[in-house]
């Protein structure tokens, strides 16, 4: 397996991303993943487990699980992953979404209201420390497990994610390596998210890690919420009043809108795309040369993993606290034999918000 995935990827890319296989997304069926000792801690080197979702849960568990939002495709696939384990365990699920990342006071009421019903309670925080005082209360009563997005850890009873600084690392690293010290210079428009979300200050410091020392620089930086009208509006802002710039970088709604600004406002534009995560947008955009690369973090995946965590705590069967997806770099010449199933919901799925 590492022989033939190497053929795919380039020797940055090699360097940077624990790769544990392209392989199918089937409920039930063992895989490998990360680890994290000690939990919650991603400076630590983390562990390559076999992993095998629990079959069926003991009882018809309540599960609660809140996210920043379902404006964007990611989230989605969250949900899916999320509707699809909790099914196949036969367990409850009731979804909350707080509409943005601007929006942590109705955040805090949802889970507090969602929780006083539910078993356990998921979270896919809008803010890093912004749920802190909530979450202790509630942890006092039920299991509490943090899902994709990173939170402060007091309270929590399993974690479920990956290393944003990481991610935004690869995307960095990766852009560097397109122009080394000495080599031709480029400017680089960064769009790295809502300020004040868990995972954002994480994936700036990242890509600001991957790109020091290489002839790309930073010229411009637009922060914002990630609704395709919020980023298009700030692409927008950038190519009209701002430096001229080689690459536009951010996340996937950045590039989903990027790709269509420019393909209305420049068409014959040399700038080109990064995403710095991956959705079925950048899918597209990568595989009809619009977008150079974006990592995936497995987000169907994460959240199969978040429902089998919250079984686990309540079953007092938790053998890694800490656990998620290995990260791989998608770009041109490997997205055509990549497994989607763990990254991307089905074309037919629409998110659900109960599971009966």
């Amino acid at each position: 397996m590492a022989c033939a995935i190497s053929r795919l990827l380039p020797p940055i890319a090699l360097a940077l991303v624990a790769v544990v296989g392209l392989r199918a997304s089937v409920h039930g069926a063992e895989r490998e993943v990360l680890a994290w000792p000690p939990p919650y801690d991603y400076s630590g080197t983390p562990a390559t487990i076999s992993f095998k979702p629990i079959a069926k849960a003991e009882r018809q568990w309540r599960i609660c699980a809140s996210y920043p939002h379902l404006k964007d495709a990611y989230w989605i696939s969250v949900n899916y992953g999320m509707v699809a384990q909790a099914t196949a365990a036969g367990v409850r699920l009731t979804v909350v979404d707080a509409g943005g990342y601007p929006n942590v006071k109705r955040q805090r009421e949802q889970i507090e209201t969602c929780s006083h019903n539910a078993d356990a309670l998921i979270v896919g925080a809008v803010s890093y420390d912004g749920l802190s005082e909530v979450v202790r209360a509630i942890a006092a009563r039920i299991p509490v497990i943090a899902a994709v997005n990173d939170m402060e850890d007091a309270g929590l009873a399993a974690k479920v994610g990956i290393s944003w600084t990481e991610m935004g690392r690869i995307v960095g690293a990766y852009l560097a390596s397109r122009h080394p010290t000495g080599g031709a210079a480029a400017k680089v428009a960064w769009f790295p998210g809502p300020s004040a979300a868990g995972w954002v200050k994480f994936i700036d410091a990242g890509f600001r890690a991957g790109l020091a020392g290489s002839a790309a620089t930073i010229s411009i930086v637009k922060w914002g919420d990630t609704g395709f009208d919020i980023q298009s509006r700030l692409v927008e802002e950038t190519l009209e009043s701002g430096p001229p710039v080689d690459y536009i970088v951010g996340s996937a709604v950045t590039a989903d809108a990027a790709v269509s600004v420019l393909r209305e406002r420049r068409p014959d534009t040399s700038i080109k795309i990064f995403a710095d995560y991956f959705t079925h947008g950048t899918y597209r955009a990568i595989k009809r040369g619009r977008l150079i690369a974006a990592p995936t973090d497995s987000p169907v995946l994460q959240g199969r993993l978040a429902i089998d965590q919250a079984i686990r705590a309540l079953e007092q069967k938790l053998e890694h606290r800490h656990v998620g997806p290995s990260i791989l770099l998608v770009y041109k010449s490997n997205v055509d034999r990549l497994d989607l199933d763990d990254s991307l919901a089905p074309g037919w799925f629409e998110p659900r918000f109960e599971v009966p």
